[in-house]
């Protein structure tokens, strides 16, 4: 039997009656339509559906497809131990002031990392911490993963731009830097570097028309840890800015110099730019998993992957779904525990709900959910659970492909959980507002994990059935 077909087969004021079946979401029962025709409408809920997984094996690689970068090294109890670096290319400013400018009126040059005040940092914001700036001499590949070596694309002996110890308190700055939303790590770089894109603008500006003719000439840079532990920061600007002055004179008629400075070079969504991540799961966390846990360690650690109980919804809806009926939902709930560990390392804001088979092919191809194999869920911390809430139409898809009797492959059930990092966008139209999602990718931000309960995981199937008399 196929739902769509049956509906379409329903009488004229039947088929009013189905409309209103479709928008009944609650747990009772009831006649509607009693003046017209004679009948029985119910509204069935069914949460007896059991759902299995497992954590995957090994580190997963990520593909890295935000602007953000992690820098830093901890080590937590009930975690492990988790390190990143970074490599980036630069979006260039197309345009340079050179009016009155030469190359040996540059100044300086400061590559700024910025971290959001609070959530930017997991660890000690106190110790410090140093940080190396190398030189690639190569162009980064893309895609590329978080597995990615970047030793192999600089030069660690001649190629080293700049070096910083740092650290992410105020406890010695001025008033007005305490106030802000935002802590900044600012290394100075080589005014030889400064100089050399400058006249490379003056010589040739059409290396700054687009990233790529720029990565020809300077391919970026990387990041990497000097030395200490505690901390890892989650940077969310990257930019270098110049420092130049051009020359006028006095109410004397002398010489003065009138310094300027531009932000010249950004990372942004158009370049390729990679967190370099080396995560070693904490021996305890490894055994919860091998005792059949089902954990999820972001990023780069753990996914989970389950198998979801389709056969037995489709089974249970054709056993029960009487004359004439309406499937209204299907949710997916999953309850979430925090684990116990040195830094308060929280569950993932978000997790992706995808077959297993579609999992790579919808990261490369920057694909949003459609909810038919790939659906999202936020954390509740209030309720502490994930509701993956429309998978209805993943459903009718089922029922679509292979009817109420026929085989439903492994593949078309096996999913995977992966932690990501979900964008929006409000759309207004006419008055009104929708919100619309924009991006969806592999979580790359601070360290994540949960324990997640699919022996108590909620499958609830909601139908309206209408029995005729």
């Amino acid at each position: 039997m196929n739902i769509r077909n049956k509906t379409a087969r329903l009488a004229p004021v039947a088929a009013i009656a189905a409309t209103a079946l479709l928008a009944a979401c609650s747990d009772t029962t009831g006649t509607i339509g009693s003046s017209l025709v004679e009948d029985e409408t119910e509204v069935v809920v069914e949460t007896g559906f059991k759902v299995t997984g497992h954590s995957s094996a090994t580190n997963l690689p990520v593909q890295s497809r935000t602007i953000s970068q992690l820098l830093g090294s901890i080590e937590a109890d009930g975690y492990g131990s988790f390190s990143s670096e970074f490599v980036t290319q630069f979006l260039p400013a197309t345009e340079l002031i050179t009016e009155g400018v030469l190359p040996e009126y540059i100044d300086s040059m400061k590559l700024t990392m910025q971290i959001p005040l609070g959530s930017g940092c997991i660890g000690d914001s106190i110790v410090p911490m140093g940080l190396n700036v190398y030189r690639l001499n190569r162009q980064l590949p893309n895609p590329i993963y978080s597995d990615f070596d970047a030793s192999e694309y600089y030069d660690a002996s001649s190629g080293l731009l700049a070096s910083k110890i740092y650290s992410y308190n105020t406890i010695a700055a001025s008033d007005s830097i305490k106030k802000l939303t935002y802590r900044e790590i600012n290394v100075d770089m080589p005014v030889s570097l400064a100089r050399e894109l400058f006249t490379l603008y003056q010589e040739n500006p059409s290396a700054f028309a687009t990233p790529m003719a720029f990565a020809r000439h300077f391919p970026g840079i990387a990041v990497t840890n000097s030395f200490g532990s505690g901390r890892v920061v989650d940077i969310l600007s990257t930019t270098m800015r110049m420092y130049y002055h051009t020359m006028d004179t006095d109410t004397l008629g002398n010489p003065v110099k009138v310094p300027h400075s531009n932000i010249y070079f950004a990372v942004t969504p158009e370049i390729v730019s990679n967190n370099c991540i080396t995560y070693n799961i904490a021996p305890a966390l490894q055994q919860r998993i091998n005792a059949g846990e089902n954990i999820i360690v972001a990023p780069a650690g753990r996914d989970v992957e389950m198998e979801f109980p389709i056969r037995e919804v489709v089974d249970y809806y054709y056993a029960n779904c009487g004359t004439v009926s309406a499937i209204n939902t299907l949710t997916f709930k999953i309850p979430a525990q925090a684990i116990i560990n040195t830094y308060g390392i929280e569950p993932p804001a978000q997790l992706l709900l995808v077959l297993k088979d579609k999992k790579d092919e919808f990261f490369l191809n920057n694909s949003v959910t459609n909810n038919v194999n790939s659906f999202y869920a936020e954390y509740d911390s209030a309720n502490g659970c994930y509701t993956f809430s429309a998978l209805r139409t993943y459903l009718m898809d089922i029922i679509d492909q292979y009817g109420a009797k026929g085989t439903i492959p492994a593949e078309a059930y096996t999913f995977s959980i992966v932690p990501v990092t979900v964008e929006t966008e409000t759309i207004t139209s006419y008055g009104t507002k929708q919100v619309v999602v924009s991006a969806v990718t592999p979580y790359v931000q601070k360290p994540a994990m949960a324990i997640l309960d699919l022996d108590n995981a909620e499958v609830k199937l909601t139908f309206s059935k209408q029995t005729m008399k």
